[in-house]
């Protein structure tokens, strides 16, 4: 049999269509579902009507179907204890693989194989909203992944989703099962986009797609449910020109109308097809399907989309971005750099250290907002502090900060546990402050599979065993060495590095960091020559330590000319701090080059 991936090469991939609107048209009784108390739990009739759940199948697979999908959309544990059978989730999964392969095999032919996806639904939990933990939400969704590979599925599709934290946790349970498992199946993630044009938390199509096209275990993303194709267009428009992956598209047949108490959907299988076709023939959508209100009829239409139209290019050059859980923003701006707010940080902000201390998350919301109101593009977050519990507070500030803060997060702690329940709570895709080989690869080896389990980016230092790099040529060796272990021990992307060449104080009369300002230009110049994906960034205010404030703020504005000159990616600073060249008067620009670039004008004199 060919496999999946490869099929969907070679052919526009049709899927079946809805279930639970398509059971309400079968007539069944309270009895049918296993007793009154099971009425509604579709999932059930794996077990007390199997012949609904095969005629379902049987109806998908006899009208052109590539691919049907397991009657589990709810048989995660979290939706299952409403009927008090949470305990039977990987039963429930298993059987409902074993008996959509059976119906599979029955239809499959070389020149025409049937596959099963297993469908994963969202539950009815919103973690980003505090209704369940990150780990509680993981093992339920691994429970029902492990039933259905242990039935046979051939590929899972992670459907539905509301809140870009319920993705995470269906993606951190896939992939330690696929490590268990020593095997991968491939990955559909598709999220649900509301008629107001958002996800239900709020999100954009562009943070869901920033947020889950990191994952390497993802290997097609989509939309399906909520609406029809009509509502879609915009939004499957931006994910076929913007996906690096293959666009999946299910919608609804038209957006629901009560009639006489029961939902109505009144899109045609001829108007679904008028509308697929240009998803498909002008957009590039590869893979099609049904969800709520689509019966045999809309999938026969789609059957003959595909023996019209061949699968698109799809092989787009992403845009590398991060993201907060509302919106995307690109880790290369135009112009330069990306302001990191550097005010939201325990050990820089005496102001923030204090509230801290008074746990008064509203004030420290607000001055996340102000930074966004100052022109912060990206927000670095750091709660670490001598006499507190650091897990425990940045836990409670990534909560608030997730949903309350708009811009994406730079999670900021030297504690792997501390990374972590930040990571465990936020939607969007953060960027991790940092990794350095100060104790070898140990530490950062941690750090860079919780990268790649959560989708993050990772701010590198060029830091290794014998301390921090201050000449040229161990800048940006060590950065390359650090380059090299990401990329070739742990699979991850050159694009998704932020290498820190270092800043030291150039006001501190140390002769030996009289050249470190140039240094650190120059390795930005030689770090983005030789690793032309990977992006820089500078703690910007080191190099104006120990300095009056005002003259802090020029010489920062001057060093930071001079460093995206030299492309300079990103800059952590106080953003309202940076002035303009041209309001900085010409004596002062001149004495701040000087510094920077050593351009000694006095030799000291022994007395």
């Amino acid at each position: 049999m060919k496999n999946f991936l490869d099929l969907i090469k070679e052919k526009v991939v049709v899927f079946d269509g809805a279930t639970g609107s398509n059971f309400q048209t079968y007539g069944l009784t309270p009895d049918d579902f296993g007793g009154k108390d099971l009425e509604g739990c579709n999932e059930y009739l794996c077990i007390s009507k199997p012949d609904a759940v095969k005629r379902l199948h049987t109806s998908f697979l006899q009208a052109g179907a590539d691919v049907i999908e397991t009657n589990t959309f709810g048989s995660a544990s979290i939706v299952l204890n409403e009927y008090n059978i949470a305990q039977m989730d990987y039963e429930l999964s298993k059987k409902a693989a074993e008996i959509a392969k059976e119906c599979a095999r029955e239809f499959s032919t070389g020149a025409k194989p049937r596959f099963v996806a297993g469908s994963v639904g969202p539950t009815t939990k919103l973690p980003s909203l505090g209704h369940i933990s990150f780990d509680d939400m993981t093992e339920s969704f691994y429970r029902q992944m492990s039933g259905l590979m242990d039935g046979g599925v051939d590929l899972l599709c992670i459907e539905t989703c509301q809140d870009l934290l319920q993705m995470k946790c269906a993606l951190a349970a896939a992939r330690r099962l696929f490590r268990e498992k020593r095997t991968k199946l491939p990955v559909i993630a598709s999220v649900t986009v509301e008629s107001m044009g958002t996800m239900l938390m709020g999100s954009e199509i562009s943070s869901a797609l920033t947020t889950l096209e990191p994952y390497d275990i993802i290997d097609i993303i989509g939309m399906n449910c909520a609406t029809g194709p009509k509502e879609m267009e915009e939004n499957i428009r931006y994910l076929c020109q913007n996906s690096p992956k293959p666009v999946f598209c299910m919608p609804n047949a038209g957006i629901p109308e009560n009639v006489g108490g029961h939902a109505h959907y009144h899109l045609s299988p001829e108007e679904m097809k008028k509308w697929m076709s240009h998803f498909v023939g002008d957009l590039g959508v590869g893979l099609v399907g049904g969800c709520c209100g689509t019966h045999a009829g809309h999938i026969t239409k789609l059957n003959e989309i595909s023996e019209q139209y061949s699968p698109k290019r799809t092989d787009w050059e992403y845009t590398p971005s991060v993201s907060s859980i509302y919106s995307s923003v690109p880790m290369v701006m135009t112009p330069a750099p990306l302001m990191v707010g550097e005010r939201c940080n325990a050990n820089g902000s005496k102001k923030f250290k204090q509230l801290l201390e008074k746990d008064d998350y509203d004030s420290m919301i607000n001055m996340a907002k102000e930074q966004i109101k100052e022109g912060a593009h990206v927000l670095d977050v750091c709660v670490a502090y001598v006499g507190r519990d650091e897990k425990k507070d940045m836990e409670e500030v990534m909560k608030r900060f997730n949903t309350a803060v708009s811009i994406p997060l730079v999670i900021d702690s030297t504690e792997v546990d501390v990374i972590e329940v930040a990571l465990k709570n936020c939607a969007g895709k953060a960027i991790i402050n940092s990794i350095n080989f100060e104790e070898g690869t140990k530490k950062a080896d941690k750090i860079l599979e919780l990268a790649k389990t959560y989708g993050a980016a990772v701010i590198a230092l060029s830091i290794d065993e014998e301390g921090q790099a201050y000449s040229l040529e161990k800048k940006v060796s060590i950065a390359k060495r650090i380059r090299d272990h990401a990329v070739n021990v742990h699979n991850f992307r050159e694009e998704d590095l932020i290498f820190d060449a270092l800043t030291f104080p150039l006001g501190s009369g140390q002769e030996d960091l009289r050249d470190s300002g140039i240094n650190t230009i120059n390795a930005i110049r030689e770090i983005k020559r030789i690793m032309p994906k990977a992006k820089t960034i500078l703690g910007l205010s080191n190099c104006s330590f120990g300095l009056s404030p005002h003259i802090r703020h020029v010489l920062n504005s001057v060093f930071l000319y001079y460093a995206v000159e030299a492309g300079l990616d990103m800059a952590i600073v106080h953003a309202s701090k940076i002035m303009p060249l041209h309001k900085i008067d010409e004596k002062g620009k001149e004495l701040c080059r000087q510094l920077i670039f050593d351009e000694r004008k006095f030799e000291e004199v022994a007395a």
